[in-house]
Parts: structure tokens; sequence; C-alpha cells
């Protein structure tokens, strides 16, 4: 199989791209952070780009791109709304136009936010409601790939979190946090610093690299429609953070826990918004770890690497 990753250099698509290149012929893309993969080819590109876009599926004729690029910070996208559109919906609609043109696969990534979070646990047959601009422009490029006659399959996940080069490194998004929840948290609480966590948020944090596993699965098959592809676990950000002190060892007396109206965030959350994944386990016959296998592994991972 030969197969394109956009978004590369992210988290998850680092991820992908580094299992996918053990096995298959690779190729990942990055717009403004480089990255370096084993046995894999990187090629920079901005997705919001059409015409190189379409040039570059078109030079590479990949079987299967597998898109994780996009503007996922939710506060950022509710106040440049614009941009938010730029990326998430007429980028996306570049990559789909792209697959249409050498008549490859598609594998898209969306997000629990596409929900209202007033259910709980929401299945592939729930009806999406977001609550935010970042939703919003998630939902529309769903629709975008699944009318847009293509081989297609569109994963649904849910706070990623894992090692990445480039966020061990220190670099930051636009919204001061690392963009992996979990590794700004170790940081603090490596420091001694107070974390203020939210106990009326429930999603499904998901380990990058099990994700990846999923991904790879589903580009290796056949089949179509949408898949809830996130962790195993139910869990507010407050409990999952005590997750994290104590799976690596710190104090979690640091965590402190609030509700949402503590923070002032420009994007509304929804408050229960995890996701079933039974018909994802069954059909491509993969596991989804829950929060404690995940952070273990994650932990093991830590004993080769500098942070």
């Amino acid at each position: 199989m030969k197969l394109l990753v956009i978004g590369g250099s992210g988290l998850l698509g680092y991820k992908t791209t580094e299992l996918a290149a053990k096995k298959h012929e690779t190729f990942f893309t990055y717009n403004y952070r480089p990255a370096e993969i084993e046995n894999a080819t990187g090629l920079k590109l901005d997705k919001c780009d059409r015409e190189e876009t379409l040039r570059t599926t078109e030079k590479i004729r990949p079987d299967v791109v597998i898109d994780t690029a996009a503007q996922h910070n939710v506060d950022y996208c509710e106040t440049n709304k614009q941009e938010a559109w730029k990326v998430n919906v007429e980028g996306t609609k570049n990559v789909v136009d792209a697959c249409k043109q050498i008549g490859a696969r598609l594998i898209f990534l969306s997000t629990d936010y596409v929900f209202d979070g007033t259910k709980g646990r929401y299945s592939e047959q729930d009806l999406p409601n977001p609550i935010n601009y970042y939703g919003e422009t998630k939902l529309e490029a769903e629709n975008l790939v699944k009318n847009a006659g293509i081989r297609s399959a569109i994963a649904r996940t849910s706070v990623i979190y894992g090692w990445n080069p480039s966020e061990i490194a220190g670099l930051k998004s636009s919204s001061g946090k690392s963009v992996n929840f979990a590794i700004w948290a170790l940081r603090k609480l490596r420091v001694g610093e107070e974390i203020k966590t939210v106990t009326d948020q429930y999603s499904s944090p998901t380990l990058a690299d099990n994700l990846a596993e999923v991904l790879l699965a589903m580009a290796l098959s056949d089949k179509q429609g949408i898949y809830h592809t996130a962790g195993g676990s139910c869990l507010n950000r407050y409990d999952f953070t005590l997750k994290i002190a104590r799976v690596f060892g710190f104090d979690n007396t640091l965590i402190r826990p609030v509700t949402s109206e503590a923070f002032k965030q420009a994007a509304q959350r929804p408050k229960r918004c995890c996701l079933d994944t039974s018909k994802t386990e069954q059909t491509f016959d993969v596991k989804l770890l829950d929060a404690e296998t995940g952070l273990q592994a994650m932990k093991i991972q830590a004993r080769n690497m500098s942070w």
C-alpha cells in the first residue's frame, strides 16, 4: 500500500506515519513544523493551497490518504471563524477533490465535538448537534467527505495524547499550552505547579499510538462510513489528570477540581461527550485502550526519551 498522511508532524499524524512506514510506502506532509520520520518521505504542504494539494497527490498517487490536519484549537476557532472555516472545511474539500482526482481512499479525522454533550456516550447513529464553531466546521467537513462520491471512512476521536518529538522540544500552540494535554499536565506536575482541571466535562482520552493502529487498520480495509475511534474510558478532565499524576508518580494534591465556569473560554464545551467504540472494535478487530492502559504505555515510552 502507498499511503499519504496529511499533517504528519502533528501528534497523530506523526504516530500514524511512523507506524505505517514500517510496512508500507509512506509519505507525509507538514506545514509549519518539519519532521523527520524513518523510512517515510516528508513534503511541505498547506492543504488550504488547492492547486498544490492537487499537484502533490497527483505526483505521489497514494492508494490511501489519511487527513489529520486541522485547526484544533477550540477557542481559536470560535474567535477566528474565517480561518477555522478555511482550514477545516475548505482545506478538507481540497483533500477530498485530490482523492477524487486519483481514485484514492480517504480516512478523515473528526471529533467528538460534533455532539452537544447532553447524552453521555454517543454511538455513530446519534445525530450530531455541535455547540461550538470548531464542531460546526468538523461536521461540515464530515458532510463533504460523505457526499463526495469517493471511497472514505470518517474517524471521530477525542482528547488525543502521547509523546510527539516537537511537543517534547517545547513548541507551543497559539493557546500557549502544549497541543497535547497530557504533556502539558506532566510538565506542570514535574515542576510543582498547581493545575486546575474541570470536573464537569467528560470525554474519552485517546492514546495517539493506539489510534494510529486503528487508522492503519481502516486504511487497509474497504469499509466505509463513520466510526468512533476514541479511548475506552469515559471520565472528566480532573479524573484524567489525577490518573496522569498517579501513573507517573507525581503529587496529585497539585491538581485542583473546578467547574467550567472557572475559566473564561470563548467556546462552549460539551459536558458529556464520550464515544461508544464497539462498532469500530468489532468491524476492524482492534482494541481501543482505556486511559489507565494508555498512560501506562506512555510511561514505558518515557524511559527512552528526555522530556
